[in-house]
């Protein structure tokens, strides 16, 4: 089934082509929404653990989901490594 989920720290095209192309393989078409606020992530999503599993590689990049609950410390950990995705991203763009 599809669903949606809001993501943080999804700025542009390189953070949305990041979070397309590492989440392909596993997920299918992903679609990234970057005209909404947080950024909306829709992808066909099996049960729940195939769930989980979207919302620890999306950790992993430094998009968690705004209806997770981040320590300071952590919070500002990932939106550093989301940095380092959208630079990825926008490289593999051209």
């Amino acid at each position: 089934m599809k669903k949606s989920f809001k993501a943080l720290n999804i700025k542009c095209a390189g953070c949305a082509n990041t979070v397309m192309q590492s989440l392909k393989e596993e997920f299918g078409e992903v679609e990234v929404d970057l005209e909404q606020e947080p950024r909306v992530v829709t992808l066909e999503i099996k049960d729940e653990e195939h769930e989980k599993l979207f919302r620890k590689k999306m950790r992993g990049l430094g998009y968690p989901m705004d209806d997770e609950i981040l320590g300071t410390f952590r919070a500002t950990g990932l939106k550093a490594k989301s940095f380092v995705s959208c630079a990825v991203g926008k490289m593999n763009q051209e």
